[in-house]
């Protein structure tokens, strides 16, 4: 089957899936890298047998679908169009994991019910989210090694979007890609040089500085459908298709594992060993907690070699916390965001090489008032731990 034009059904030039690919060129400077395409092979192979599949896309708000006219029109939605109008006979479940203003870091922690869910494919997109730094690497390879560790033992391809510099984090994420051989495919390498030589404007792509608009997003999915179909063309009979290493048997990591334990503590997972002033809120992945008086606090004892604390952040009648980790200086969590888009949830890094526990957190709200605001409300959503095996 000839690779269908999923851009053109956006602009309105052809049917979904009617015609030749006119940008292969660009869908070809996209795949940066094929990597092992044994999973790919094996989830396209169930779909084949008429077997029910799972699609899955975890990232930030452009993989949430922001500013895409519909929810129809985001890059995941469209994948998964591909999914079903190539296989009629089987049964497509398409998730959507994103959450705007995430990075890999929470993901690492939050991904738990994505595993649980058994994909047969994950498409990760973090590119424009995580810091340009070493710390993206790291992050990003807890999550990955927890998809290729888990026993329905998805495909998982990265991909990397960019902003409106034609900048973004793949040198780090690509470090992963390689080392456990993903596939990994670049909106940024293919449309980016566009862009510069003027043959395509910024906004006939973009609907601001980072999301793709409809046509952006047809682009992504037809990238991320090109590799599939590049696959597909040669995908053996059952009884040749590569197998699959056993579970455990990963790479040694490029930065550590550290990430591949990790989870969200709520008020569900753990509870105080003492509190003033907070009390249960809906956060989430779960029951939080929010004081509104300065002095409230909470304290925690935790067993974690890293600490990480998920607060929401909000340009509104917010306040200041403060929060310790045994006798280390205090880190100062801000909930004011000098911003009018909205409130996000933040990941605000605490503690790394915390060493054998457990270890005593504590969390107080100051009097301090930041930005414009008149009251001190703070809402801590999680305690973010990893590196307990």
């Amino acid at each position: 089957m000839r690779l269908r034009l999923v851009a053109a059904v956006v602009l309105g030039v052809v049917p979904m899936f009617g015609q030749p690919l006119e940008e292969a060129p660009l869908a070809a400077r996209a795949l940066i890298s094929r990597g092992d395409t044994a999973r790919t092979q094996q989830a396209l192979a169930r779909a084949r047998r008429g077997e029910p599949v799972t699609i899955a896309v975890i990232g930030g708000s452009i993989t949430q679908g922001a500013l895409a006219s519909t929810p129809a029109r985001n890059y995941g939605s469209l994948l998964a169009d591909w999914w079903r109008t190539t296989f009629p006979q089987a049964e497509v479940t398409f998730r959507n994991d994103g959450i705007g203003a995430t990075g890999s870091l929470l993901a690492a922690h939050r991904c738990g019910p994505l595993v649980a869910a058994e994909p047969d494919l994950v498409v990760v997109e973090f590119a424009v989210n995580d810091p340009n730094d070493e710390s993206a690497t790291e992050s990003l390879e807890g999550l990955v090694r927890q998809l290729l560790d888990s026993p329905h033992q998805p495909a998982v391809v990265l991909l990397y979007t960019m902003n409106s510099l034609g900048g973004n984090v793949q040198a780090h994420h690509a470090r992963v890609g390689l080392r456990y051989g993903l596939p990994q495919i670049s909106f940024r390498d293919a449309l980016w040089p566009e862009v510069q030589a003027g043959r395509i404007a910024w906004n006939d792509i973009e609907a601001d500085e980072v999301h793709p608009n409809d046509r952006g997003h047809a682009y992504l999915a037809e990238f991320l459908t090109y590799y599939l179909e590049s696959v597909r063309a040669n995908l053996p009979a059952d009884e040749a298709l590569p197998k699959i290493p056993p579970r455990r048997v990963l790479p040694t990591p490029v930065t550590s594992d550290v990430y591949q334990f990790a989870q969200v503590l709520t008020a569900d997972q753990i509870t105080p060993i003492a509190s003033q002033g907070f009390r249960h809120e809906a956060a989430p992945f779960g029951p939080g907690w929010v004081a509104d008086d300065p002095g409230s606090y909470l304290e925690f004892e935790i067993e974690a070699e890293r600490l990480a604390a998920l607060h929401y952040r909000i340009k509104g009648d917010t306040g200041i916390a403060r929060l310790t980790v045994d006798d280390r200086p205090p880190v100062t969590l801000n909930a004011w965001f000098d911003a009018t888009w909205g409130g996000y949830w933040v990941s605000e890094p605490i503690a790394a090489d915390l060493g054998p526990g457990p270890h005593r957190v504590r969390l107080e709200l100051t009097d301090e008032l930041p930005g414009t605001s008149t009251a001190h409300r703070f809402h801590l959503g999680g305690l973010l731990v990893a590196g307990t095996r």
